[in-house]
């Protein structure tokens, strides 16, 4: 086997045992000396897989203690994509469920009337609802809704997928979303419907959704506790 590639072989195989949670999440992994000994092969190419795995987000070397191998079980949300929560779920080897806090139909305050581009008062669907996964809440989501585009919600509809019943029943086409991310510490809502344990902080992404012909349809908030996530994108650099 090529030297060089000795590295990449020990770095897949410990990433397998990561994964498949064989080697579990902090834990400490054998020391340099018992990982040479195990793969027959240098110190260097032992740090060099040891470094390549903490680059990659799957363990932190502390000085004089070893490597310990960290929490992969986060939920990969695609920043720039517009995915339902149901559709996520495919993707997702984990226990999900999906729990209707509120459905109201409620009159745009000042805050929700400048969110959404309405006029003051005008009725707007109200949809809190908690995610649990695995069975920890861990996301609420609160959504509003232009009742101009969408007169009709049900438990049941906000249960499944919202955006199923609006694509495939009322024929909306769901364009495009821009997206704010911002860190916030915990309101009391927050604490009431989430499992935060330590956390005094949570994740904010607000969504502002529009259909196809650019008429702003959507306002939401979805409150992430902030160790079970981690936000994707893909980025192309395009010189200035």
């Amino acid at each position: 086997m090529d030297k060089n590639k000795k590295y990449l072989n020990i770095y897949s195989e410990l990433i397998n045992g990561i994964e498949n949670n064989k080697i579990k999440a902090n834990t400490k992994l054998p020391s340099e000396n018992e990982l040479m000994k195990k793969y027959n092969v240098s110190r260097a190419t032992i740090r060099n897989a040891l470094e390549l795995l903490e680059r990659n987000g799957y363990i932190q070397k502390i000085k004089g203690k070893g490597s310990f191998v960290l929490d992969i079980n986060k939920l990969k949300l695609p920043v720039s994509g517009l995915t339902s929560f149901k559709e996520l779920n495919s993707c997702m080897n984990a226990k999900v469920k999906t729990i209707v806090k509120e459905l109201d139909v409620v009159q745009a305050d000042d805050y929700l009337a400048n969110r959404l581009e309405i006029p003051y008062n005008q009725d707007v669907w109200k949809v809190i609802r908690v995610r649990e996964i695995n069975d920890k809440r861990i996301i609420l989501d609160k959504d509003y809704f232009n009742r101009k585009y969408v007169d009709l919600l049900t438990k049941e509809i906000c249960e499944n997928s919202i955006y199923e019943y609006l694509e495939n029943q009322l024929g909306l086409k769901i364009s495009f979303a821009k997206k704010e991310i911002t860190v916030k510490k915990a309101t009391q809502e927050d604490k009431e419907y989430l499992e935060l344990e330590d956390y005094e902080m949570v994740v904010v992404v607000r969504s502002y959704v529009y259909l196809e012909d650019i008429s702003l349809f959507q306002y939401g908030e979805s409150r992430h506790r902030p160790d079970k996530f981690k936000f994707v994108d893909f980025a192309r650099r395009n010189k200035m």
